[in-house]
């Protein structure tokens, strides 16, 4: 029987802080792999802080620092960079979303770690890439998003551009960031494997999927633009948001010939007026009406009953109570119950993706600050009692 997760034994150190560059960490983290995220002595992320909080414990933490170490290093000091740099050492993948000028001043960019860890495979977020001229600005992830094409398509057209209520662009460069360090270490067993460095601007994930924006542009000079929840770059599909008679929100969605005929069934209207391509454009405004006009006069539950019978693709709108109680949800583990030291048992997001033969696990909550300093320092990277003494002493750690 195989046993332990996926990436059980993989060791990844954490120069990064908030959201990006740990999301990529914290999706290893759940499939097995060892993290080791450092932070200021004293501070910590300043992730520990934010969102809101339940007996003076702010409690996004407990959730996007789960299945980590947490190790204190004073990186602005020479000593911590040497330190960090013996982390980078011990490593087989280094996570970093600081500033590209930042990382060469301490001697923590990739040239420099390439020269301590010649197999290492590095992650480097940035706002706009470490190789183009705008390599230092700052950003955030709104702005990534912003870039990216998404943000200029996201709201309705007579509106402005509407930014997602969640940190898009950040959680989207994390997944595309795990992906990346995973298709890299593909290549770790071979002899001639000499590290992997992996250059991504916030902007280019959210980017990369509108994979439609530049081809439509270069080939037919066409700019999509923000169509409310439809698809300007698809006309003949159906895509809204509409209130049935109870107050709930329902979206339906058509992305084939096929499933706007059945849409058009179900609203009464003849389904061979939308029998070909031209006849979905021009017909999709009414059918909209007709179909807003249908759900009107329906409860929540009857029309998801009626939809399902006659094969129109819908769902409620989901809001989190909604989803910690769904029964699909739960029959996936996707909402899993984990001990928290400080806030007892706490409901957070199970481990995705599934593996069937290597599952991952959530085995603790985001730790103390600097809970792991001595199983990190001495047992992992081989300080000596006397070194760790005296990195405390100095305050480097």
């Amino acid at each position: 029987m195989v046993e332990g997760p996926v990436f059980e034994g993989l060791k990844v150190v954490e120069f990064a802080h908030v959201v990006a560059g740990p999301v990529a960490g914290g999706l290893l983290a759940d499939l097995g792999a060892t993290v080791v995220h450092v932070e200021a002595p004293g501070t910590g992320d300043p992730t520990r802080q934010l969102s809101l909080a339940k007996g003076g414990k702010h409690v996004w933490w407990s959730a996007i620092g789960r299945n980590k170490r947490s190790v204190t290093l004073d990186l602005r000091s020479p000593e911590g960079q040497r330190v960090a740099r013996r982390l980078a050492a011990w490593s087989d993948v280094v996570i970093t979303n600081m500033r590209v000028e930042t990382l060469e001043r301490w001697g923590l960019d990739w040239a420099s770690l390439h020269a301590v860890n010649d197999r290492l495979v590095m992650l480097q977020i940035s706002a706009n890439g470490a190789a183009s001229t705008l390599r230092n600005e700052p950003g955030f992830g709104k702005v990534g998003e912003a870039r990216s094409g998404a943000l200029h398509l996201t709201g309705h057209a007579d509106g402005p551009p509407l930014a997602v209520g969640y940190s898009q662009a950040d959680a989207v460069t994390g997944l595309m960031g795990a992906f990346a360090i995973s298709a890299a270490l593909t290549r770790r067993h071979e002899p001639d494997f000499h590290g992997e460095w992996i250059d991504l601007a916030l902007f280019e994930s959210l980017y990369r999927l509108i994979d439609w924006q530049v081809i439509l542009y270069d080939q037919l000079g066409f700019v999509p633009t923000r169509a409310g929840n439809q698809v300007e770059a698809v006309p003949s599909a159906l895509i809204n948001t509409y209130r049935t008679s109870d107050g709930a929100w329902i979206i339906v969605t058509s992305g084939t010939p096929k499933s706007v005929r059945n849409i058009a069934a179900l609203v009464g209207l003849p389904v061979d007026e939308y029998a070909t391509m031209d006849q979905l454009v021009r017909g999709r405004d009414r059918l909209d009406k007709a179909l807003a006009a249908w759900i009107a006069g329906h409860t929540a539950a009857q029309t998801l009953a009626e939809m399902t019978r006659q094969e129109v693709i819908a769902s409620r709108i989901y809001s989190v109570a909604d989803i910690v109680d769904d029964p699909t949800y739960l029959e996936r583990d996707d909402v899993i119950s984990v001990t928290d030291p400080t806030l007892g048992t706490v409901r957070m997001h199970g481990v995705v993706p599934r593996l069937a033969n290597r599952p991952g696990r959530v085995w603790r909550t985001g730790p103390d600050l600097g809970q792991d300093n001595d199983y990190v320092y001495r047992e992992l990277v081989g300080l000596t009692a006397a070194e760790l003494d005296r990195l405390r002493a100095a305050g480097t750690v």
